[in-house]
């Protein structure tokens, strides 16, 4: 039996060879994304869960299982938008300390990535 790898454009080596610095810096975004959305999701929606279970139910006007329901998906809404709100006060330092590695290599690609700064004496007016 023959495997003919030049057929089939799907299939990839398990071990490529070294990532090149674009490749590094994409897998870097892609990991604290996923660690942004991680911690605060996790964080916000431990803060929402324990907010509501401090609150009775109303005697009167309670929407039943169909509110709860509701009111667990408006707590994940919630937790997702206080998330990217706050991403940066919180989840980035935590990454920081986690994967220090790529942390280095976002902030030196922000770093190139920003316009040089402009002379004061080129802001002064004629």
């Amino acid at each position: 039996m023959e495997i003919n790898l030049g057929a089939s454009p799907t299939l990839q080596p398990l071990r490529p060879g070294p990532l090149t610095d674009p490749q590094q810096v994409a897998g870097a975004e892609e990991t604290r994304a996923t660690f942004r959305t991680f911690v605060g999701e996790a964080f916000f929606g431990q803060l929402l869960k324990s907010m509501r279970s401090t609150q009775g139910k109303p005697a009167y006007f309670h929407g039943g299982r169909a509110e709860e329901v509701f009111r667990g998906q408006f707590d994940q809404q919630l937790a997702q938008h206080m998330t990217e709100a706050s991403a940066a006060t919180i989840a980035d330092p935590m990454f920081a300390q986690q994967v220090p590695a790529q942390a280095a290599l976002l902030q030196e690609q922000d770093a190139a990535s920003r316009p040089a700064p402009v002379e004061l004496l080129q802001l002064r007016r004629r």
